[in-house]
């Protein structure tokens, strides 16, 4: 019976793998992105780093640290607006140049949401 329990503990783990294996394989594209922290509070991002020197897949990775509702907005994509506490990502491809990045949600922009990013 000893046997028969750790083959089906085997063959449960190697299903596991198979299936955790696809998203794997779907992230792969992304793992060569470069990662750059977006911190949301009121009324302001703090983005690290600013500035890059490798055009490319970019990984935003925004988190509110906030009390209220954030998203980020960068080359015409964005994140959902996250609650205080969360965090989500956003990957584009950006090439040389100078991104302006917002929050989306009505009045946090004018209120200081918004910087440059840039790809040297």
């Amino acid at each position: 019976m000893r046997v028969s329990v750790r083959a089906a503990a085997v063959a449960a783990s190697v299903m596991a793998l198979g299936v955790a294996a696809s998203p794997a394989l779907a992230a792969r594209s992304h793992a060569s992105a470069t990662r750059v922290k977006v911190v949301a509070v009121e009324f302001k991002f703090t983005v690290t780093p600013a500035v890059i020197s490798k055009p490319g897949a970019v990984t935003f990775t925004l988190v509110n640290k906030g009390t209220i509702g954030h998203d980020f907005k960068i080359d015409g994509k964005k994140t959902p607006v996250i609650k205080p506490g969360k965090t989500a990502t956003l990957t584009v491809t950006l090439h040389a140049g100078r991104f302006p990045y917002v929050c989306t949600v009505p009045g946090h922009a004018a209120a200081g949401m918004k910087g440059i990013f840039t790809v040297k």
